[in-house]
């Protein structure tokens, strides 16, 4: 069968997210920024904000440990739109040109609930999805099994109507065995031919 709905990652696929985007203006040398997001502000550390935990209670025990870094620990929320640079063209167009074919379309995102209006506020596509589940809100994560059927409860389809584009290997592996068809997003050139091999497009 071939798919009837889209469901797109945010983060990466719809606009580019990176910490180290910000930091590496803060640390001019490339060995400090990455011992600071390898040691201190890390991805393990940041997942609590994409179960809900707020910035100010998941920095405080960080400031505790690494005072010397109080001011880039702090960044990490006081600076954190200077982490994107900006929407994914590609996507966008996608986006604009699937709305316009009647095919619907929603997010999926493990993301906080603090940041989830101001980025999705980043560009018009957003508007098109008709629906999100954001990880914060649902207390579940990618690459969880559990994620997914949350998504299709809550948008209801089945797994066999959906393609998931999403740039984590990991979530791409697990969606598949779900029971998604999936596209590993690494190129945004490949965006719309995977739509148009699909017959979306």
């Amino acid at each position: 069968m071939a798919p009837k709905a889209v469901l797109w990652d945010i983060g990466n696929v719809i606009v580019r997210w990176n910490p180290r985007t910000l930091y590496q203006e803060i640390f001019k040398e490339p060995a400090d920024c990455d011992r600071f997001l390898s040691h201190v502000c890390n991805m393990t550390w940041h997942v609590a904000h994409d179960l809900g935990v707020t910035f100010a209670d998941n920095r405080a025990p960080l400031l505790e440990r690494f005072p010397e870094y109080a001011d880039a620990i702090h960044a990490w929320e006081t600076r954190w739109w200077d982490m994107f640079s900006g929407p994914i063209p590609e996507t966008e167009a996608a986006i604009e040109a699937l709305h316009a074919a009647g095919v619907p379309q929603y997010g999926v995102t493990n993301m906080s609930h603090e940041t989830f209006p101001g980025t999705v506020a980043m560009s018009p596509a957003f508007a098109r999805l008709a629906d999100y589940v954001v990880s914060a809100h649902v207390g579940l994560l990618k690459p969880d099994p559990a994620f997914y059927a949350r998504a299709c409860d809550q948008f209801g389809l089945a797994p066999a109507d959906v393609l998931f584009f999403d740039d984590s290997a990991a979530n791409i592996a697990s969606a598949r065995e779900f029971g998604f068809d999936v596209h590993h997003f690494t190129d945004p050139a490949d965006v719309r031919p995977a739509l148009e091999a699909r017959g979306l497009l």
